[in-house]
């Protein structure tokens, strides 16, 4: 992995269950509480929201993992003190935020997924654009085993990856998903043998700086509220976001560089 460029102190401050480092162009945000299976408390997904509203400039890609054994067994439950119902609906809201940032923030993120991806913890993966797994992942949602519900967005951005039977059966059953089945259903894009996944992230992260700004931001941004929306709807926005990336300065010198035989063409890989 390359050498780290600048030191951990650029980015916001961060409690000591998060690490961030910067290698160049790509920021690595690492859930660093492997004795509790980096299960995430209030503090975590308070860093976690600060980190990604408050990145350097410069940074065109984030990777976020998990230290030790396990990208995240979800919710600590030792968090659930009596709440009312207000209070609930407040620290779901916490968690809504801080997520939000990672889905629609201002660049791209790659999520590495080993061990437990488990409650809360899948549903920070799912907030995340592009999933790698290592075999040793397996995928739970036990929030009906332990009479709770999904707090944290779940309930909006998994259906859409594997369907809303699916994520009834995981709830009700408290089945666990292996990661092929993950795979094969579409919660993860890429599946890499165990250790091999911080580097596959890395090489996907690099490489999606490199594009143009505009067309991420375009893939972050719009591409999920497009498919959200009506086909008409759909259609025009698509229409205009497209005229928008053709006029950027940086698109012109993209494709004036591979029309002049300058940049390379797509070829098997």
């Amino acid at each position: 992995m390359a050498q780290m460029t600048k030191l951990a102190t650029e980015f916001a401050d961060l409690p000591p269950t998060l690490k961030a480092e910067r290698h160049g162009a790509v920021a690595v945000l690492r859930l660093n509480r492997p004795d509790k299976r980096n299960a995430l408390d209030d503090g975590m997904v308070r860093g976690v929201e600060a980190f990604f509203s408050r990145l350097p400039e410069g940074i065109g890609a984030v990777v976020l993992a998990g230290e030790g054994e396990h990208f995240s067994a979800g919710l600590d439950l030792t968090e659930l003190t009596e709440r009312d119902i207000f209070a609930g609906v407040a620290h779901s809201h916490s968690w809504h935020r801080a997520f939000e940032q990672i889905e629609f923030g201002r660049v791209p993120v790659v999520a590495v997924l080993h061990g437990a991806v488990v409650g809360g913890g899948l549903e920070i993966a799912a907030a995340a654009h592009i999933r790698v797994a290592e075999r040793s992942a397996f995928y739970a949602l036990p929030e009906g085993g332990r009479g709770i519900f999904v707090g944290g967005g779940g309930s909006v951005r998994l259906p859409p990856l594997i369907g809303t039977a699916r994520m009834m059966d995981m709830m009700l059953t408290g089945r666990t998903l292996s990661a092929a089945e993950g795979q094969h259903i579409g919660l993860t894009q890429y599946l890499v043998d165990d250790g091999a996944g911080l580097a596959k992230a890395m090489d996907l992260a690099r490489g999606i700086a490199g594009n143009a700004p505009f067309t991420n931001f375009a893939v972050m941004h719009m591409l999920p509220r497009i498919a959200r929306s009506d086909p008409a709807a759909g259609f025009a926005t698509e229409a205009l976001t497209s005229a928008i990336a053709q006029g950027e300065p940086e698109a012109k010198a993209r494709l004036k560089a591979f029309l002049d035989k300058r940049a390379p063409k797509v070829t098997r890989s």
